[in-house]
């Protein structure tokens, strides 16, 4: 490796890609095509960048297993980059055995964490944290133990377990100072403004108030009964009842608990439910049904009973009764939820992360797109679609990841 190929590593190692091409700019050879890559990577340019690291993988040819398995890698974190979760997983982890193979360590380690990162953007934390367990960040370099403890708290905090991530953030701010890479200063920043902005809203007797992360792990861990209207679940005394399947009993359980300890009018659970602004007997008899399921549901958190206006429930394990709400409530607010990071998305990506078909989220992007909320740019396989961060809100308790106890 000569003297330049050499200086323009270490100048993206910290952090410097402007000074990195000046060194290699002019060259076409396989280690400056990967380096000018990633390079383009740091400056942004997705599309260039995966361009670049594609020809230099095949320039260096089959013999050059190592540097291809690096171009590998180099590739699968421009994809994560560009939210492509759709990229070939297969192809990095055979990438980072063969790094491990030809003891690059610390390749192989970075490796491990996209492979972890891409878990956690999707909402799989038991695969993330079983991916993560073995790997020790002592011995790595201080932007890898960054990105580790990054891994550590992206998991915690999708878990509402707040002190978790504030001393992994702690630990990674630590490490990206000693790093000296102002992008990851500025990754660790915005991922502590997740901690100190509001993540939920409580409903207590038909006031509202937004909760913080640790407030909403205090709440769910407390002897309140909480109506989860951001996993749509019913919790209460250590146990949950999921909801999520039947919209109906969660509405009407969401209108019950809104207005504990006091009652709501057949009319106004027909018109929630079933959205219908006018009711006759048979929609009487429906909800009475409906309402017969959800109290069996329930049991033994809490009973409903028949008032002579309509319904009201009663805690039967807990002091008191609240709904804890999404801090934006919107249709599209999962989908929100993704854009909101900043990141552009194809709608691949997003139906993956969703877990709902991809035809689903074009269309909602399509309605977004027209009422000006989203902006899309490129076309066909390259379309990618964004939208300036929401101010204000976190929205942690909108991503499809089910909490310990689910």
């Amino acid at each position: 490796m000569d003297s330049l190929i050499t200086a323009a590593a270490r100048a993206l190692a910290a952090g410097d890609p402007l000074g990195a091409l000046d060194r290699i700019a002019l060259r076409d050879d396989a280690p400056a095509l990967a380096l000018r890559g990633i390079a383009m990577a740091q400056l942004g340019d997705l599309v260039r960048a995966k361009a670049l690291v594609k020809s230099a993988a095949r320039a260096f040819g089959p013999k050059e297993a190592l540097a291809r398995a690096r171009c590998v890698v180099a590739e699968a974190e421009i994809a994560l980059a560009s939210r492509d979760l759709g990229w070939p997983v297969k192809a990095l982890e055979a990438a980072r055995i063969t790094l491990e193979a030809h003891s690059d360590r610390v390749n192989a380690a970075h490796a491990r964490y996209l492979q972890i990162r891409r878990l956690l953007l999707i909402g799989r934390l038991d695969e993330a944290d079983v991916l993560l367990a073995p790997l020790d960040p002592a011995p790595l370099p201080p932007a890898l133990r960054a990105a580790h403890e990054l891994v550590v708290a992206g998991i915690a905090i999708r878990r509402l377990q707040s002190q978790t991530a504030r001393h992994a953030l702690t630990r990674a701010e630590h490490a990206a100072r000693e790093a000296g890479i102002p992008a990851l200063t500025a990754e660790v920043e915005n991922a502590f403004l997740v901690l100190d902005t509001p993540a939920a809203c409580l409903i207590v007797h038909g006031e509202e108030r937004p909760l913080l992360l640790e407030e909403v792990e205090a709440l769910l861990s407390s002897t309140s009964l909480v109506v989860d209207a951001c996993r749509y679940v019913v919790r209460g005394a250590g146990m949950s009842v999921p909801l999520a399947t039947r919209p109906v009993l969660f509405t009407l359980a969401r209108a019950l608990a809104e207005a504990w300890p006091g009652d709501v009018s057949r009319e106004t659970l027909i018109r929630r439910a079933f959205r219908l602004k006018l009711s006759d007997e048979s929609h009487r008899a429906r909800l009475r049904v409906e309402v017969g399921r959800l109290r069996a549901a329930l049991k033994p958190l809490a009973g409903i009973i028949a008032t002579q206006h309509g319904f009201a429930l009663v805690a039967l394990v807990s002091s008191d009764v609240v709904v804890l709400a999404q801090p934006v409530e919107e249709k599209y607010a999962a989908l929100f939820a993704f854009l909101v990071d900043g990141e552009s998305w194809s709608s691949s990506a997003l139906s993956l992360a969703l877990g709902t078909s991809q035809r689903t989220v074009q269309r909602s992007l399509d309605t977004l797109a027209a009422a000006g909320k989203v902006q899309s740019f490129g076309h066909g396989r390259a379309r990618r679609w964004m939208t300036p961060p929401m101010p204000g809100f976190a929205t942690t308790l909108l991503l499809p990841a089910p909490l310990p106890s689910d």
